[in-house]
Parts: structure tokens; C-alpha cells; sequence
């Protein structure tokens, strides 16, 4: 498809914002990148960053070239025929919605908006977010939304790290603030997605992305819920969970693991929920599942506190201190160098508070900041000694066979690695 929207200004360029920068310079759109951090554009300029091998390949055509211009000014998106905000909307310590990025973000495109632009907030956050940030601020400053600037909802469907699952071979859901809004995203965002499906506002966009990763939450707290289940009954989870998978219809696999990490699961239904508590409205099915999964990397660490007490010569039992206990992976899923969020920070930190001499090998995670303390991937974890060995992540292609040699208990909180001789589940 011939790309015809004029010059495109993204907003924020994470692990959303650069692959659609890429997927927009791929289908011949020129891109103002904006980002508020200059070490950010660096490592863009540079190569360093984590993308898809397609989307590595892209940058690697358009990095220093005339169709990409990497900025931190946001006075360029006065420039701009369109302008998509692609920033993150993070939760607290207290897991409630960190709004700076996204209040920032959509101030400075309020602020250099100008008849004839089309704005497309792609971030996710609560059911109101486009009307109150973008819409309302708008016609605050005399531009009508649906007569001189155009404004909709298409929150981002972005798989990281999903080789077989890239970006323009999902439909993105589209609401505009007017029909004329909802046409205009939808021409902008079909050439870089598998289609566009229309709802009739720009709250019920939002509110279909909440129900998207909400849904996902609730069955990965169901998934660990019927691991502890499998467990207590003596039988294998994974080997139940593929069982329940031959059936093809009503019956959608979840695979139980050590928790949930990354951008979207631990945070995006704490979205909705802050927002249904200020209207007292209940959603108990959500809270306790996303109570479960903070939960979860504690369960972890707990049984792994029990297998070395299992084991320890020290007297009156209890976790030798200063034991060794290794992390075979900490990114929050396979194929990203990503752990934002990702259980193994807590699970680490619970092991380390308890005495334990934690580590941790990673090939996509160099070092890894836990508390005050910086580690490193342990470039050989078969050529030492541990006394228990954790699998939290594994990466596709890892070489793997130095578990098989290991003396100790291995956790396995995969649940897929049935084939170790000392293999624990959590």
C-alpha cells in the first residue's frame, strides 16, 4: 500500500514506539522520533537496542537517514501530519497508575497541534484517558476535534519478542472521537496492520485493550493456581494444561510459570481497577487474580528457601547462609532482554534478604541491577557449584545442558523442563 499520510511524529520510542517507527518507515512514511531521553536516541543511532530480527533490519536501512529524525524537542511535532503517542503507562510501588509519561506526552502534543493533524494515542491506561488528555485540552485551545484536528484510540497489540507474531500481521482496533476522526486513524494505521476494526469511541478502545491483557492476567493467575493443584495432587501441570489444549473450542492454554512481568500484565488491569475504586465499583475476579500474581514470585522464593532447607547441615535446619542459588534466566519472558516487572527481581531479592548468595546467567541480560548491588551474567554457570539451581526464563536456541549435569535441585518454574534429574516445581 502506498503510504499518502504525510510526515508521522512518534512519540516515545520503546518497545512500542521504535517498531512502529520502523513499520512506518517500511511502508515509505517519513518519521519525526521523539523521545525525552537522549540516551535513548543513542543507543537507537547506535544499533543497541532490543528489536525483532524484521525490525533490526529496518533500522539498520533508516538509521542516519533523511526519512528518520530522532529528536528530543517536542516543538517537532508542529511539523507533523499525524502524530501517535507511544509512551508507557507504568504502576507505582503502590501499583497505582504513573501518569508523568503520559500527562508529558500528550501536553506537548496538545500544545503543537494544528488543523489538519490527526493524533492516535496508542498507550494504554484508563477508559477516559484520549478525552481527558487529549480531547478535552483541545478544545481548550479553540481546535475542534472532530472539524479541525482529528483525534482517536488505537492502543498498541505489540507482541515482544514474538518472531511468529509481528505487528502488521495484527488488526488494530481503532475509536475515534467522530466518524471523521475514526476514518482518519484508520487510513493512517492500516498500511502497517493486518486491518483496523472501528468501535464507536475512543473509551471503548481503551476499555478493549484493558479487557485484552486483563483476560491474559486472570489466566496466567489461573494457570499457577492449577500448577499448585497439579502439585498437591502429584501430577505434572504442563502435562495437564496440553491435555486440556487437545480440546478445540472453549479452552484457551496458559502456561503457569513464576509470575507475570513486562509493560502490560502486572500494570495494565491495576489501570482499570484504580479507576472502578474511585467509582466504588467492585471487580473481584480481578483483584484476586492480580493480588495472585504479585504474589507469586514470593511462592517462588519460597520454595526455593524450602528445598535448600531441605538439604541444609546446618544446625537446627534452616538456609545456610551465604548458600548458592542461581537464576537461569531473569528477562520477563523468552526472546526479550526486557525485565521490567519480571518476577526474578522479587524472587532475588526475597532469596538474597533470607541469606542466600544469589546469582543469576542471562545471554540477553548482561547485568542487572538488585538493590544497591550490580551483577553480571555468569558466563559459565555449568563450570560452578550451586546449591540450587532456579529456571525462571529460557530463551530460544539457549544452550541448556549444564543443567543436566547439575548435582543439586533444580526448580523448574517453566514447568516445561521435564527431562532434568533433580527437577523440583514450585
Amino acid at each position: 500500500m502506498r503510504w499518502s499520510s504525510g510526515t508521522v511524529a512518534v512519540v516515545g520510542l520503546g518497545y512500542v514506539g521504535l517498531p512502529t517507527a520502523l513499520a512506518l518507515l517500511a511502508v515509505g512514511a517519513p518519521v519525526i522520533g521523539l523521545d525525552s531521553d537522549p540516551g535513548r536516541l543513542a543507543d537507537i543511532r547506535r544499533g543497541r537496542v532490543d528489536l525483532l530480527p524484521e525490525d533490526r533490519d529496518r533500522l539498520t536501512a533508516h538509521a542516519g537517514g533523511p526519512s528518520f529524525d530522532l529528536t528530543t524537542d517536542p516543538a517537532r511535532l508542529a511539523g507533523a501530519d499525524a502524530v501517535v503517542i507511544c509512551v508507557p503507562t507504568p504502576v507505582d510501588a503502590h501499583r497505582l497508575p504513573d501518569l508523568r509519561a503520559l500527562k508529558a506526552a500528550c501536553a506537548a502534543a496538545v500544545a503543537h497541534a494544528h488543523p489538519g493533524q490527526t493524533l492516535v494515542l496508542a498507550s494504554t491506561s484508563w477508559v477516559g484517558t484520549t478525552r481527558e488528555l487529549l480531547l478535552r485540552p483541545l478544545e481548550a485551545r479553540g481546535l475542534s476535534p472532530a472539524h479541525d484536528v482529528f483525534v482517536a484510540c488505537a492502543p498498541e497489540r505489540i507482541d515482544p519478542g514474538n518472531v511468529g507474531r509481528p505487528q502488521r500481521t495484527v488488526r488494530r482496533v481503532v475509536g475515534g472521537a467522530s466518524p471523521e476522526c475514526a476514518r482518519r486513524a484508520a487510513a493512517f494505521l492500516e498500511p502497517v496492520a493486518a486491518g483496523v476494526h472501528v468501535v464507536g469511541s475512543p473509551e471503548a478502545a481503551e476499555l478493549t485493550k484493558l479487557l485484552e491483557n486483563t483476560f491474559r492476567a486472570v489466566n496466567i493467575a489461573l494457570a499457577n493456581e492449577f500448577a499448585d493443584i497439579a502439585g498437591h495432587l502429584s501430577l505434572d501441570a504442563a502435562e495437564i494444561v496440553d491435555a486440556a489444549a487437545t480440546k478445540p473450542y472453549g479452552f484457551l492454554p496458559f502456561q503457569p510459570g513464576p509470575g507475570a512481568g513486562g509493560h502490560c500484565i502486572p500494570c495494565d488491569p491495576h489501570y482499570l481497577l484504580w479507576q472502578l475504586r474511585g467509582g466504588r465499583v467492585a471487580a473481584p475476579v480481578t483483584e484476586t487474580a492480580m493480588a495472585a500474581l504479585a504474589a507469586r514470585p514470593h511462592t517462588v522464593a519460597c520454595r526455593a528457601l524450602d528445598l535448600l532447607a531441605e538439604r541444609s547441615a546446618a544446625p537446627g535446619g534452616g538456609v545456610p547462609r551465604g548458600a548458592r542459588v542461581l537464576l537461569a534466566g531473569v528477562a520477563y519472558k523468552p526472546g526479550v532482554a526486557d525485565c521490567r516487572e519480571s518476577p526474578a527481581l522479587a524472587i532475588m531479592a526475597d532469596l538474597a534478604e533470607a541469606g542466600a548468595d544469589v546469582a543469576y546467567t542471562d545471554p540477553l541480560v548482561p547485568e542487572l541491577r538488585l538493590g544497591t548491588r550490580l551483577l553480571h551474567s555468569h558466563p559459565d554457570p555449568g563450570g560452578a557449584r550451586w546449591d540450587l539451581v532456579l529456571v525462571h526464563t529460557l530463551h530460544p536456541g539457549q544452550d541448556t545442558g549444564w543443567l543436566h549435569a547439575q548435582p543439586g535441585p533444580v526448580l523448574d518454574a517453566t514447568y516445561r523442563f521435564d527431562s532434568l534429574k533433580h527437577r523440583y516445581l514450585v
